[in-house]
């Protein structure tokens, strides 16, 4: 956003300046055609006039002086605020206006954080969420949905621009996910803290001797986006090919993070690949965060992992070069807002607020001057 103002309709200020030649001309014209006042000298030379009243002498006292002199002084003052006044009001007819980027950039986001909360990425998965609590603090319109998956998908809070609702829930797992790191920490958590938290994971097990269904929770986490549509997965499909069409030209930009290890350990409804040609379709762009050990970085799932969101178009990092998983998730975000800004266009949205408590402050002034001449 910038300060720099501007005016949409500048005739405004041709107009005032045409007045004040008009009222300047006006104003001579009638002091040429003013009778001249008949002057004390004139009435003395009539000897037949009477007594004169000389106003030169009787403001020739001290206090008379101190009295005309304030009265003239206030009456500039009056003319001065009355003429800003009118120039104020000429300045906000112009509709002062500046460049707002933040109208084109904001409002265009929809973002999903899709965790897998298998027992291997849990303790990564507070780290990204963390890290989104500081970056929501700067959100400005877009819009924020979570949901966390293992063998099933669970929502926990749906696709929203109530910043409120997304610290309360985020602030939540953050501080639940606390004791979460090892399996040392996990053991020294009480009754309570481990009942939170296995509250929070109820509903991403409901399937037995399955874990990490990594296709299945990404297909369920794009499910939460307006853009994304499941028609069309039958290659040569005529009404799949429409469908894919119709979604192209999404009117907001869909990401989502997709924070796991690769591990799948089951069978899924969806692969992997699978679920990045359906989001790809729906023009959801998918970027991948490994939340893994780092001695883990180079094992084949991962590489794998890399080679499919980077041929979908989406941004995958690891934490080879020493980055923290927040770092990485910051590193997705910057990537994304410069993405998504690059397209758009500032707009020119008025901007009145400086002018008219000048113009209100100015005219009390006036009213205030006036009263005191008229005593």
């Amino acid at each position: 956003m910038t300060n720099w103002i501007t005016f949409r309709w500048p005739w405004a200020f041709v107009a005032l300046a045409v007045l004040a030649l008009i009222v300047l001309l006006v104003r001579r014209a009638l002091a040429r055609h003013t009778a001249k006042p008949e002057t004390v000298a004139r009435r003395l030379e009539d000897p037949d006039s009477a007594t004169v009243w000389n106003l030169t002498q009787d403001m020739a006292t001290e206090h008379a002086q101190t009295l005309w002199k304030q009265w003239k002084t206030l009456n500039r003052v009056a003319v001065g605020l009355l003429a800003l006044c009118l120039i104020i009001g000429f300045a906000l007819l112009a509709r002062p206006s500046r460049i707002d980027a933040e109208s084109s950039t904001t409002s265009t986001r929809d973002i999903i954080l899709c965790l897998d909360v298998s027992g291997s990425t849990l303790p990564y998965d507070r780290e990204v969420i963390a890290t989104y609590r500081e970056l929501v603090k700067h959100f400005q319109g877009e819009r924020i949905g979570l949901s966390i998956f293992n063998s099933t998908s669970r929502t926990v809070f749906p696709l929203t621009d109530d910043y409120d609702l997304v610290e309360r829930q985020l602030a939540y797992a953050d501080k639940i996910l606390t004791g979460v790191i090892n399996q040392d920490s996990i053991d020294k958590m009480s009754d309570k803290q481990y009942q939170q938290v296995s509250d929070w994971l109820e509903g991403t097990q409901n399937r037995t001797d399955v874990t990490s269904l990594i296709g299945d929770g990404l297909v369920s986490c794009a499910a939460m986006l307006p853009e994304f549509s499941t028609a069309g997965t039958n290659s040569g499909s005529g009404t799949g090919n429409d469908s894919g069409s119709a979604q192209s030209t999404p009117t907001r930009k869909a990401s989502i993070v997709l924070a796991t290890d690769n591990v799948l350990s089951g069978t899924p409804i969806y692969r992997l690949d699978q679920a990045l040609d359906l989001t790809s379709r729906s023009s959801i762009t998918v970027d991948g965060l490994y939340s893994g050990a780092k001695e883990t970085n180079g094992e084949a799932t991962t590489q794998q992992m890399k080679t499919q969101i980077e041929s979908h178009g989406g941004i995958f990092l690891t934490q080879s070069s020493g980055s923290t998983v927040g770092q990485l998730v910051r590193q997705i975000d910057s990537q994304r807002t410069r993405t998504n800004e690059s397209g758009n266009q500032s707009n020119l949205v008025d901007a009145p607020q400086y002018w008219v408590p000048a113009l209100v402050a100015l005219y009390i002034g006036f009213l205030i001057v006036a009263w005191r001449l008229q005593r």
